[in-house]
């Protein structure tokens, strides 16, 4: 028999770590931008797994896609070559404009990489970061983490400088002899979908450059049309030295990628990074038919076209306590002068999944597949809220 809500809240706090705070849900099933409780309640996704199901949940060429590679090669290791760990890099050099990939199987993997890979390239150790920068609860990763709460308890940590997010001449001014390389999100999603000025990019490109120092995006949940492009970094019409990505990579399936320029990737030799799950056949070729949707159903365009509408929808709710509404593409933060959790819990109730971040910013990172008429409803939920 199928466990009942509290059988399965109860196991959880029996036998699961407590690092989470859960919504009091279990999801039982989903489809496209809905998921259904083990009640049978359905919900308009807002939050796609953290902007991991651009394509939907369960989209049926990635589920056919997982089924038959499942029959044929599951798992064999970074020990030989197989078919889709190529096809797939090819795929990703394509779209992503860089040269080299390396397979993992998170963001905080990719982070990883991307700061041994940085600091084996210059010679040097310390990195600069962002403020309300997340990039991961790893100890590599967390070191360019800013919120001191996910930090304080694991210091020491590796060497990182924190300035205000989109101030380049801070970059500037942080830039030392030990500098190894600057570290960004293109948005800042944890840290409240905070879209910087259309020059900063450039201009930090252009820092890093005069002062040979390398650029890392932080591409994670930016990536696979989030934004209305493929990578946010085509906003600015930059490339970075080295890029990270993962969620939305693998269709729903675990999957990131650490990428990077030829003459950046040629300093990582054989034994200097490697990952026994990394590109495994199956996680390829979730990622591979993830892929081919989002070009045949326009999901890009799509994403850009929606997250327009959904940004001119929410204006029209026009409450005192909303301070601001910013997005690009379906990556939308609507921060309020209340902290959100309460909406949240409102929203739940009626249908609507959401997602509050930085406190007091409502975050829409839904299937890149919702519709007008669901995203409608959505609107209409805030605004009975």
């Amino acid at each position: 028999m199928p466990l009942n809500y509290n059988e399965i809240v109860s196991k959880y706090e029996k036998y699961i770590f407590q690092t989470y705070t859960r919504q009091p849900i279990a999801i039982k099933s989903a489809q496209g931008a809905l998921v259904t409780d083990v009640n049978g309640k359905e919900y308009i996704d807002c939050v796609a797994g953290i902007a991991v199901n651009n394509v939907g949940h369960c989209h049926p060429e990635v589920v056919s896609a997982i089924k038959q590679q499942a029959e044929q090669l599951i798992h064999v290791s970074n020990l030989y070559y197989t078919e889709n760990q190529a096809i797939l890099a090819e795929e990703l050099a394509g779209i992503s404009g860089l040269d080299r990939v390396f397979y993992c199987n998170s963001g905080a993997e990719a982070v990883e990489g991307a700061l041994k890979l940085a600091r084996k390239a210059s010679g040097k150790k310390e990195f600069i970061a962002t403020e309300h920068a997340f990039h991961g609860r790893t100890r590599g990763a967390l070191s360019v983490t800013h919120k001191e709460k996910y930090r304080k308890p694991f210091e020491p940590l590796g060497p990182a400088v924190f300035v205000p997010y989109n101030n380049a001449d801070a970059i500037r001014s942080a830039i030392a002899d030990n500098t190894a390389g600057v570290i960004l999100e293109p948005i800042q999603g944890e840290g409240g979908v905070i879209i910087p000025s259309e020059t900063y990019l450039k201009e930090v490109r252009e820092i890093c450059d005069e002062n040979g120092v390398l650029l890392i995006l932080d591409e994670v949940q930016t990536g696979f049309g989030r934004t209305g492009k493929w990578f946010a970094k085509e906003h600015s019409d930059i490339t970075p030295d080295i890029m990270t990505t993962a969620k939305a990579m693998g269709g729903g399936f675990p999957m990131g990628a650490m990428l990077a320029r030829e003459d950046v990737a040629a300093n990582f030799v054989r034994g200097d990074h490697a990952s026994t799950f990394g590109g495994t056949a199956l996680a390829c070729a979730a990622a591979l038919a993830n892929i081919d949707v989002i070009k045949k159903e326009k999901l890009v365009e799509r994403s850009q076209v929606l997250g327009e509408y959904l940004v001119s929808k929410l204006r029209e709710l026009n409450k005192d306590y909303i301070l601001e509404i910013r997005g690009k593409g379906l990556m939308v933060g609507m921060e309020l002068s209340v902290k959100c959790e309460d909406i949240v819990a409102k929203a739940r109730e009626k249908g609507v999944l959401l997602n509050c971040t930085s406190e007091s910013v409502l975050r829409f990172v839904p299937p890149l597949t919702i519709t007008k008429q669901q995203l409608d409803t959505v609107v209409s939920v805030l605004d009975e809220i």
